[in-house]
């Protein structure tokens, strides 16, 4: 908690910073290629514009940026715009249709939607073409839903979860004036009692990697419900103390049934086969394409400079279903790091068309950065007319059990970076099979014949990890008597996991960086380079991002690593897959202690699905080893007790690090407070369970 003195700073610098992180916010969410978005100020300037915009008004952004609304339209209405906009300025929306001139001075009519003070003293504007507004009404095929058509609600949180700024925009939404909301808790949105310590536990994975994003109901002062999808993004100062939060919001009502028939669609799609290529690697800023590999290049036909100055590969009139599906890859990412991967076309210079696969990682929102995969099907295609006579690509999947919606999302985006050499980063809290997930990636990879190699960095001491990566030769250091081949060299041809990246030392990570980008190293003691050809897959439960901010991470290495991010979702996230996991985990250890255990009391299975699993898999899994050991008959004899006793502990503190101080403090008791044999039961590093006891406050008279 802030006391009153950090709270009158925070406010301050939330004051001062706050407006500029919204707007970063806000031009994240809303920003994308299609959409023609202009931000304007009172006076009718325009401070901000999409490529969208550019595309309809004809000329680059910045040349669109610090004009007026009056440059671009016709003589004639001029005077009435000037009246439109005070009476805009009154009543804060406004709707209708402009003739705009544009720079070769052809007239075009459009439609326009505006909307007062989404932003402190930022209105946003709309465009559309009115003749492609009247031949989408008449053409199915085309978007029916205008998603240009939306408001947005965007305020500010302090450090707490409590608002401290409320704009036009979500008054409008909520129906709350600023008065009514100031000072309270961002949970009085949502319905229910259990609001709050959900809301809590957003903040703090907010918190953590940076911005979290959602789709819940909330309710309105009138007590009415509508569908929201929400992005929290931390806001942090230089020294990366939180300051708070910047909060976005808009109402998905009439999409959210749409949107479910696009997830029931996507569950049918195809998998990804190993022979799929990469065709590129596209990233940038917002809509902005700054970066641009030379194997999407050749795919396309265009050169570098084509595509920077904003030439368009993607079909113009594309069926319904795509733009859907681009609008709702573009949700994914940012609710979840990395979108489920589509299919869709894209047009080569000379014309023709190319089927592709596609998915898009958001890699941070401020400011905002993301990266797109693009697979060729082209191979595929052909091979789906041809019988193959080769062996069938193994399950990748078999040691993952869940069905529910986020681990099926994993399994999507394992199945499209596999084929592919990219470097992948698996982040999530121990025990949610981040190395199951490693292995799943090499299974179906063009390296699933050549070894998988694992290497645990915090299990190995500091001095000794050089040689267990690089290996050594002999006189490299007293006791080395013989030379050693170390993980790189092991994994060539294959797959290299590191597990607990961010336990690797500071002063190792530049070897290990040369390594990546080289492709070559030395073993330590010796002067020849080695070539590798190795595929690299990290894993880590840390916050990297927080500790590249505090120097204990190189940010050069931390990008190296994060081509493409695979966040594994705690258990309390996808809830229905419990009994799945329990039943499995039952009939594994009741065959190793050969016994006979048929079902589990629905009261378990019911309190099973209760407990939000700190520990996650790995603890439901020693819990129904424990189960069974004591169960004697047919019926799975589970401590249920404790779950109870546990869960009646929390639901009393709301407190973002109680959920995990509680668990620590348990197993601490319950190993007569050994450290090391506490660090394994907990599956972490002795010297990360230090930290975490440090951090939270915990003691030997706690125990």
């Amino acid at each position: 908690m802030h006391s009153s003195t950090s709270l009158s700073q925070t406010n301050r610098w939330l004051a001062e910073n706050g407006p500029k992180e919204l707007e970063s916010l806000f031009r994240a969410i809303v920003f994308q290629p299609s959409a023609s978005v202009l931000l304007t100020d009172d006076d009718r300037r325009y401070r901000e514009a999409s490529v969208g915009a550019a595309k309809l008004l004809g000329l680059p952004r910045q040349e669109i940026i610090g004009r007026s609304l009056d440059d671009f339209a016709v003589s004639a209405i001029k005077p009435a715009i000037s009246e439109r906009w005070e009476a805009f300025l009154e009543e804060g929306e406004q709707a209708g249709t402009l003739q705009l001139l544009g720079p070769d001075g052809t007239t075009r009519d459009v439609e326009y939607s505006a909307k007062g003070n989404v932003l402190p003293v930022r209105h946003l504007l709309l465009l559309r073409d009115r003749a492609k507004a009247a031949k989408a009404a008449k053409d199915l095929s085309l978007n029916p839903l205008p998603s240009w058509v939306q408001d947005y609600a965007l305020f500010l949180l302090d450090a707490n979860g409590e608002i401290v700024a409320w704009y036009a925009g979500a008054e409008r939404i909520y129906g709350f004036k600023d008065g009514e909301t100031i000072g309270r808790h961002l949970s009085v949105l949502y319905p229910g009692e259990e609001a709050f310590g959900k809301q809590q536990k957003q903040l703090k994975r907010a918190f953590a990697e940076g911005h979290v994003g959602d789709e819940a109901w909330q309710v309105k002062k009138s007590g009415s419900r509508f569908w929201a999808n929400v992005i929290i993004m931390a806001l942090k100062d230089e020294h990366a103390n939180l300051q708070g939060f910047a909060v976005g919001v808009r109402d998905f009502s009439d999409r959210h049934e749409r949107d479910e028939k696009l997830r029931r669609t996507r569950a049918h799609m195809r998998a990804v086969p190993s022979e799929s290529s990469v065709a590129g690697v596209v990233s940038g800023e917002l809509d902005r394409i700054p970066e641009v590999n030379d194997a999407f290049l050749e795919l396309v036909g265009y050169s570098r400079e084509d595509l920077l100055a904003g030439r368009l590969v993607w079909p113009d009139l594309t069926p319904s279903e795509y733009v859907a599906l681009d609008e709702f890859a573009h949700e994914e990412g940012l609710r979840f790091g990395a979108s489920t991967p589509f299919e869709k076309e894209l047009i080569r210079q000379d014309g023709t068309r190319v089927p592709v696969l596609v998915t898009t990682a958001v890699l941070k929102l401020s400011p905002f950065r993301w990266i797109t995969f693009v697979n060729d099907l082209r191979e595929r295609n052909r091979q789906e007319n041809i019988d193959e006579g080769g062996g069938e690509v193994p399950n990748a999947f078999e040691e993952i059990i869940g069905s529910g919606t986020a681990m099926k999302r994993v399994m999507r985006q394992v199945e499209m970076v596999a084929p592919t050499d990219a470097t992948v980063l698996i982040l999530g809290e121990t025990g949610t099979g981040k190395e199951l997930i490693a292995r799943a990636i090499h299974r179906i990879s063009p390296r699933r014949n050549h070894p998988f190699i694992s290497l645990n960095c915090a299990a190995i001491p500091t001095g000794l990890l050089e040689s267990e990566l690089f290996g050594y030769e002999r006189g490299a250091f007293t006791g080395a008597l013989g030379q050693k081949i170390g993980r790189f060299e092991m994994a060539h041809g294959g797959t290299l996991l590191l597990d607990e990246v961010g336990d690797i030392p500071l002063d190792l990570q530049p070897k290990l960086l040369r390594a990546l980008q080289e492709k070559s190293f030395e073993r330590l003691g010796g002067t020849r380079t080695i070539p590798i050809d190795v595929r690299l897959v990290a894993a880590t439960n840390r916050n990297l991002t927080k500790m590249m901010e505090d120097k204990l991470f190189r940010s050069d290495l931390y990008y190296r690593l994060k081509v493409f991010p695979i966040t594994t979702p705690p258990l309390r996230d996808h809830p229905e897959d419990i009994p799945l996991l329990a039943r499995h985990f039952t009939r594994r250890y009741a065959a190793k202690m050969d016994r006979r255990i048929d079902s589990i009391p629905s009261e378990t299975m019911k309190a099973l699905e209760r407990w939000p699993w700190p520990g996650n898999v790995r603890e439901l899994e020693n819990f129904i080893e424990r189960s069974v050991i004591l169960s004697r008959g047919t019926s799975l004899r589970a401590p249920i007790s404790e779950l109870r006793a546990n869960a009646t502990e929390i639901g009393n503190d709301s407190t973002f690090d109680h959920l995990e101080r509680n668990h620590i403090l348990q197993v601490l008791r319950e190993t007569g407070g050994v450290i090391s044999v506490a660090a394994n039961r907990l599956g972490v590093p002795r010297t990360t369970l230090n930290a975490l006891m440090k951090k939270l406050g915990i003691s030997r008279s706690d125990l």
